[in-house]
């Protein structure tokens, strides 16, 4: 833990990587017999206050609840890959859904535009991806796979950024397996999940 502090206090990473890295790590070390999780969630959250007062009435603990099952699978996936990068995707994930739900509760569209502006420009973060939601509108009527899903794109092949946006949306628990224990299976499939239906939703 003292080691970790001291990275805290020196990485020049971005606050919103930096925080989503504590808590990671915080996780693995495991420094108590019980609460690690929300004391990982509450230290995210005060890093992130301190960095920019939004994330004052942001907090992380209820972002983790709302999305608990993909929060399980980050942390499972960055254990296995010793690697803390896909729970920090998952993080960043989750923090731009609410920050892009909160968007659309706003009452005017010059208003919206601008807070959206605003949080873009503040934190760093394209609030929604543009192939993830293609991705999942293929999904909505059937099951897929990754080929299939690149051919629908008009993909020659199952490029790298498709793979990384099917991972994400499977860390944020929009889409699900159709052989889910059995990954690597030639026979994979995808489809758009409860949550994922709902999100889309959301975004037409």
């Amino acid at each position: 833990m003292a080691d970790l502090f001291t990275w805290l206090q020196a990485t020049d990473y971005h606050p919103l990587i930096a925080s989503a890295v504590f808590h990671y790590e915080f996780e693995f070390i495991h420094p108590f017999a019980g609460g690690n999780g929300r004391m990982g969630q509450l230290w995210q959250s005060l890093i992130l206050a301190k960095w920019n007062p939004l994330f004052a009435n942001l907090p992380i603990e209820s972002l983790v609840f709302t999305h608990q099952t993909g929060y399980y699978r980050a942390i499972s996936a960055s254990t296995e890959q010793n690697d803390s990068a896909p729970f920090v995707e998952f993080m960043l994930a989750i923090i731009a859904e609410t920050l892009s739900s909160q968007i659309s509760e706003v009452s005017t569209p010059a208003d919206k535009q601008a807070l959206s502006q605003q949080l873009e420009s503040q934190l760093g973060l394209r609030l929604e991806s543009a192939l993830a939601a293609k991705i999942m509108l293929l999904l909505q009527n059937e099951p897929l796979s990754k080929s299939e899903l690149a051919s629908l794109l008009g993909h020659k092949s199952v490029s790298g950024e498709l793979n990384k946006q099917v991972k994400a949306l499977l860390n944020l628990a929009y889409i699900e397996m159709t052989i889910p224990d059995k990954p690597s299976s030639r026979l994979q499939k995808y489809r758009l999940s409860e949550l994922g239906t709902k999100k889309l939703i959301k975004l037409n």
